[in-house]
């Protein structure tokens, strides 16, 4: 997930959970906004640990030592006992409020066994009240994939998988540092495909010495399966990883350009649409968690890491929890998960809705922006011209949203919304 700018330095928050409780009236006393209501919520669960560090992975994973999943490697009990602390802790800022979706992610969630992730998902429903078709979202690695283990979560509550496959090119897998091969990988979507209605597999493109033709191979791959959802991943080097120190070669951007049209291209043949800028669904099949992020839905963020975006009537709030495991869990425990806690400014409200919405393919509706960050149409008149003048975007009366161009050159569009 994209985590927005934030210019202002983050305050430390060390509150007891009475600390927390005040702070809902805090939260609530009278500002410059002016929400009518409150968006959608999701619940974001975080699970920190992999088998194995990526190369390119910049997310919050770290690697355990030792056995299986579910061995001394990983503490699921104590993790799961520090979740529920933490969620505990941030029940009222969101009481009375019913929460939309759920995503396990990581780390490697799959790491887990499914009687953990069985108690974590009772454990929610205990403390939360969730939509009667909840969407509940697991991320599993073919690397952790053993037969009936998928079946396994559904039985637990699990209703959607998203499986990192990446590739199905062995030399390219190991060129990612992934801990799988081929062979796993087409045994984890064929039990992903007959364990759930509906599922996502994660393909990785412009790799190291990646050709057209061998994209194409993948795609083909994949597509044999007939996934309901495809996310489409542009290997990008980023800071503070092996390969921003080791950078492999990549294909050249016009090359890559060339694999994505082409990804699109393959998708719509099937009947695939392209709803978000890396994301490609059968009707019905679009992500809810994922597309109220870009919707700029509210999110509650716990386990090691994890970032929320909390609304109340006169104010936007984001939060973050400790992120290393240890400290996170003796943290949560002890009744102060978060880390940093932070209003966003009105003056950065434009750009920090326009970084999530104009990811969709559809846009947004005007009527919403205002509902959501509680701003005028003013706030964004003078960018939406100007991007509309650029050829960037198009509107009616009820809504903008991105065009091809605006699509293609999406950050130079997103960044028309920075304030001055």
């Amino acid at each position: 997930m994209t985590i927005p700018i934030r210019p202002e330095p983050p305050t430390v928050d060390t509150a007891s959970n009475a600390a927390v409780v005040r702070d809902v009236q805090h939260y609530m006393r009278p500002g410059l906004l002016q929400l009518t209501s409150l968006p959608p919520l999701s619940l974001y669960v975080h699970l920190p640990w992999c088998l194995k560090k990526c190369p390119y992975c910049d997310f919050n994973s770290h690697e355990f030592q030792g056995g299986s999943a579910g061995a001394a490697g990983v503490p699921e009990q104590r993790y799961i006992d520090a979740l529920m602390a933490d969620l505990e802790a941030t029940l009222p800022l969101i009481w009375g409020r019913t929460v939309h979706s759920v995503f396990i992610g990581g780390g490697t969630p799959s790491l887990f066994s499914p009687a953990a992730i069985d108690r974590l998902l009772g454990d929610i429903r205990a403390r939360l009240r969730l939509e009667a078709d909840c969407e509940i979202t697991l991320e599993a690695n073919p690397g952790t994939f053993e037969k009936d283990r998928f079946r396994a979560y559904r039985a637990a509550g699990v209703t959607r998988l998203s499986v990192g496959v990446q590739s199905f090119n062995n030399a390219h897998l190991k060129a990612l540092g992934r801990v799988h091969d081929r062979a796993q990988a087409l045994a984890a979507v064929e039990e992903a495909s007959q364990a759930f209605d509906t599922y996502n597999l994660d393909i990785m493109y412009a790799l190291p010495g990646q050709t057209l033709a061998q994209l194409e191979q993948d795609m083909a791959t994949a597509l044999a399966f007939k996934p309901p959802h495809l996310s489409i991943y542009h290997l990008t080097i980023e800071p503070n990883t092996y390969f921003a120190k080791y950078p492999p070669a990549i294909p050249e951007d016009d090359q890559a350009y060339a694999m994505l049209d082409r990804i699109t291209e393959l998708t719509g043949q099937v009947g695939m649409q392209r709803y978000e800028i890396s994301a490609y669904a059968q009707p019905g099949h679009q992500c809810f968690h994922n597309t109220n992020y870009w919707q700029f839905g509210d999110y509650l963020g716990i386990g090691a890491g994890a970032h929320s975006k909390l609304s109340f009537a006169h104010r936007v709030v984001r939060q973050v929890r400790f992120r290393e495991p240890a400290r996170y869990m003796d943290n949560a425990l002890a009744g102060r998960a978060v880390a940093q806690d932070d209003e966003v400014r009105r003056a950065d409200l434009p750009f920090e809705y326009m970084l999530n919405a104009l990811r969709l393919r559809e846009g947004f509706a005007l009527q919403d922006f205002m509902a959501r960050t509680g701003l005028p149409l003013t706030a964004i008149a003078k960018s939406l011209d100007a991007a509309e003048r650029k050829g960037l975007m198009a509107r009616d009366m009820a809504r903008a949203w991105p065009t091809e161009r605006g699509f293609d050159f999406l950050s130079d569009l997103q960044e028309m919304f920075l304030s001055d």
